[in-house]
């Protein structure tokens, strides 16, 4: 009689013991954690910057600085502008609910003209349009929380900027790869790089056309809706929909279902040219995650780590991706988080000329 092997099962349940310990120990750290991942963020977004400069020969510590103040510069002229506008949005808030409710009601009275008998007091208690409003404000609020440590975040880029050619170094005699022949890490930091850079200039391409188009439409506050809609198109697929509820509300309200429609025909056009043109062009057609995952993902990181775990849920799933795709044993559950329609792996269509290298240099 052939026993049961139940090492395998044992060993698969101490990993998600050690898990959830993991992440109870995250949430409970959440206020450290928080910063210290918009501080990593920032950093992986502005190293290539600092790349390009050490092309010119400019020091290290020049570029930093340089880097450092850009970052400042433009945070503080958003502060000031966004943090005016969210002053003024909430402070209007009540006043808005009021009247969305009343487009709401007024939407049921049509509806009743067409034989569609509909009870307001049942619709408007189960679906409250003037929480949308509510959701954004909170959204922002929270955000604007974890901004108040914005002097330890930059700090924080400071060092982690000063660290970053030892990093891939540091990795390797951790794992015990003093010789550098594990070429998996360095594919891993190289795709980390590659995606959150690209994905950050076509999510401030996706921010600025539609402020732009609600500039030109006369919405109200089009700078906060901006750089909401920046924030969130690093959310894929529903990111584009969530950032776009509050403005095509607001233009209801104020100016009416014309206007509204063309924000929303606006807001359409803008991330169907991002999304389906100019991010596969970078980026690749088979880097995105699968709707559930994305969805699943924003559920879970926004549990974790509260406002910023949501518009960071997916490059931080992305990560994890592109780590289980440069390990044997994790490719499978890459490919589950995949869309099905990849084209080749995370780390073969960011890195292509890193592979070609590797797979030449053994012939040579």
């Amino acid at each position: 009689m052939v026993q049961p092997n139940l090492s395998g099962i044992g060993k698969r349940l101490l990993i998600l013991a050690a898990a959830v310990v993991v992440l109870a120990g995250v949430k409970a750290a959440s206020v450290v954690i928080v910063p210290f991942l918009l501080s990593l963020f920032l950093a992986i977004i502005c190293n290539p910057l600092i790349n390009f400069f050490a092309r010119y020969r400019i020091p290290k510590g020049v570029a930093v600085v340089l880097v450092i103040l850009l970052i400042v510069l433009l945070g503080m002229s958003l502060a000031g502008l966004v943090g005016q506008s969210v002053n003024d949005f909430s402070r209007n808030i009540p006043e808005y609910k009021v009247k969305l409710q009343q487009e709401f009601i007024w939407a049921v009275d049509v509806a009743a003209n067409y034989n569609i008998l509909l009870n307001k007091e049942q619709i408007l208690e189960l679906f409250d349009p003037g929480k949308v409003i509510d959701m954004a404000s909170n959204m922002l609020a929270g955000v604007g929380g974890v901004m108040t440590n914005l002097f330890l975040i930059i700090l924080t880029v400071v060092f982690m900027l000063f660290e970053a050619p030892v990093i891939s170094k540091k990795v390797h005699l951790a794992l015990d790869d003093p010789d550098m022949k594990m070429k998996q890490i360095d594919r891993f930091l190289e795709s980390v790089n590659a995606y959150l850079a690209i994905k950050t200039l076509v999510s401030l391409a996706t921010g600025f056309c539609a402020g732009l188009l609600l500039w030109i439409l006369n919405v109200d506050y089009f700078v906060l809706w901006g750089v909401l809609a920046f924030m969130f198109n690093y959310i894929p697929n529903i990111g584009s929909i969530i950032a776009a509820v509050p403005a095509v509300l607001l233009a209801l309200i104020l100016q009416g279902p014309a206007v509204a429609s063309m924000v929303a025909v606006g807001y359409v056009a803008i991330n169907m040219v991002m999304g389906n043109v100019i991010e596969p062009k970078y980026m690749g057609r088979g880097l995105g995650l699968s709707t559930l995952v994305v969805f699943l993902s924003l559920i879970f990181w926004g549990w974790l780590l509260g406002t910023v775990g949501m518009l960071l849920s997916v490059p931080l799933t992305m990560i994890v991706k592109i780590g289980l795709e440069a390990s044997d044993d994790g490719r499978w559950l890459a490919v589950l988080l995949g869309s099905g329609d990849e084209e080749g792996s995370v780390i073969e269509q960011l890195c292509p000329e890193q592979i070609e290298q590797e797979t030449k240099a053994p012939a040579e």
